[in-house]
């Protein structure tokens, strides 16, 4: 039971659900307490061990329940084999199960194959699934042998034999199949799927890989001889006995099948979801199709509240200041010296005020969508945001965030702003007019865009002026540092006049430069 705790613990891990050491040894503690007999009481019990987060406790519940769900089916059905002549549930015969399982396989795959494309299409070239396929090509050269092997099984399941004696099986998965115990079974294939690392697969199409590989850990090979041994004896005991564990045979095939599925959507489903997020992270964002920014917003708010619950809590100590020792020991005197109260330097400082200006033209506008998403949803830490977009003439859209929800939002500015040709000393003459007053010693300026000026005056005099009102000019362009320069690129003038300059054109740079900003507004 403690290696079934470990294999949970695994998975949870496995779906983003932080879980220490320390945390481990509580839910052993917690299993030796309550057992393993209510599964209601157990999911209770450790939910108030494991997880942290509501995120978490909802990662937790799906886990726990997808995981202990193959517990449930574990007492598994024993095969109740009839003869062909007599009427009831009989199991299909060889040729039918065969033919509809490779169907059923083919058209499971293609099913998946739809929910995986995204990861195809970014991943090129996978080294697990290059060694997966030559692995499969080997074992496809096997599983020629074992097409010819099952027509012999289906010949001889067709033949009628009737009841009466049968022969006893010599192989040892032909007498755990003909003993029927399904706990044995169960037992059998979760020892195998354990040789095999099962729970180490990572894409859909490495699930018949490890059927295979399982059913070959059991003794398959040698079930299979046994089989092809005694459909050639010309005794009527050893051919019955012959079509008794084709049948058994088939029915373990697709437990197998089912147990490697549910350990591929427990294991490999969230693995595969990180590597998409990983490749989606380091993609740039104009190169992204429409199809993939749900996952991205997503992606981009889940980056956004580790943002928050890491600088929340280094705001909280970095502004409790320095600890103030001649008072606490004055306020403790009456405790005979021993310290119970304590108290802090602390120094009152303004709030930092943030201006972003994002260029909202066709060129930049997936760029500006991912900045402003990040920006509002770091409201907690960054509660003064004032917003604007242009793409010729600028305007404030800070109302827009505050009337509607940020995809709304960020539609509404960009249907707004979107349109016309690009003119930046157009936009920064607007924001001189609207809120040059504003700007002071606490106030960061944001610009987003790639500097493309179509030619137009740049008024550089307007950004120096704000450079020497501010705290900080940051310019974030999404283009790559060596087309900066080119082309209609103002970026040679305006450089001089922004404290920092960062290329900007992946969720992993974003992340990086909105944590510095965080870092420099504590």
């Amino acid at each position: 039971m403690d290696q079934l705790l470990t294999r949970f613990i695994r998975a949870l891990r496995n779906a983003d659900v932080r879980v220490s050491t320390a945390e481990t040894l509580d839910a052993f503690s917690t299993v030796q307490l309550v057992g393993y007999g209510d599964r209601q009481l157990l999911k209770d019990s450790l939910s108030l061990v494991l997880p942290k987060t509501a995120d978490e406790k909802a990662a937790f519940d799906a886990c726990f329940d997808q995981f202990f769900a193959s517990r449930d089916r574990d007492a598994l059905r024993a095969p109740e084999v009839h003869d062909a002549n007599e009427g009831g549930d009989t199991l299909p015969n060889e040729s039918d199960r065969h033919g509809d399982a490779e169907s059923g396989d083919k058209s499971n795959g293609n099913a998946e194959a739809n929910d995986d494309e995204r990861t195809a299409e970014l991943q090129a070239g996978n080294g697990d699934a290059g060694g997966g396929q030559a692995r499969g090509n080997r074992t496809g050269r096997g599983r020629a042998g074992t097409a010819i092997s099952d027509t012999r099984d289906a010949a001889s399941s067709t033949e009628q034999l009737g009841t009466g004696e049968t022969a006893l099986p010599q192989s040892d998965l032909g007498q755990l199949l003909t003993r029927a115990n399904s706990i044995e079974i169960n037992m059998a294939i979760n020892a195998a799927g354990q040789q095999v690392r099962v729970h180490e697969i990572e894409l859909f199409t490495q699930k018949g890989l490890y059927t295979r590989r399982i059913l070959d850990a059991m003794g398959h090979a040698e079930l299979q001889q046994e089989i092809f041994s005694l459909s050639d004896s010309a005794t009527l005991p050893d051919r019955r006995l012959a079509q008794d564990l084709s049948r058994r045979r088939d029915w373990l095939r697709e437990r197998v099948r089912e147990y490697v599925e549910h350990q591929f959507l427990l294991h490999a489903d969230v693995t595969g979801r990180r590597l998409r997020e990983s490749l989606l992270r380091n993609v740039r964002l104009s190169s992204l199709e429409q199809r993939h920014h749900r996952q991205l917003q997503e992606l981009v708010q889940r980056m956004a509240r580790k943002l928050v619950a890491a600088y929340s809590r280094r705001r909280k100590v970095f502004r409790r200041g320095s600890l103030h020792v001649p008072r606490t020991l004055r306020r403790n005197m009456k405790y005979d010296d021993a310290i119970f109260d304590l108290h802090w330097k602390s120094v009152k400082t303004d709030q930092s005020k943030v201006f972003a200006i994002c260029d909202v033209s066709g060129s930049v506008a997936n760029y500006a969508r991912f900045m402003l998403m990040f920006l509002y949803s770091l409201e907690e830490v960054l509660p003064k945001v004032r917003s604007f977009a242009f793409s010729s003439d600028l305007g404030e859209i800070s109302n827009l965030f505050a009337r509607n929800d940020i995809d709304a939002a960020i539609a509404l500015a960009l249907r707004q702003y979107g349109s016309g040709s690009t003119d930046y000393g157009q936009a920064l003459s607007d924001f001189r007019r609207l809120c040059l007053d504003d700007i002071d010693r606490r106030t960061t300026v944001i610009i987003l865009g790639d500097a493309r000026n179509n030619y137009g005056d740049a008024r550089i005099d307007i950004l120096k002026e704000i450079y020497d009102r501010s705290r900080r000019v940051l310019w974030l362009n999404p283009e790559p540092r060596s087309m900066w320069n080119t082309g209609d690129s103002e970026m040679r003038h305006y450089v001089p006049y922004c404290h920092q300059a960062d290329e900007c054109g992946t969720l992993t740079q974003l992340e990086r430069v909105v944590s510095r900003l965080l870092l420099s507004h504590r």
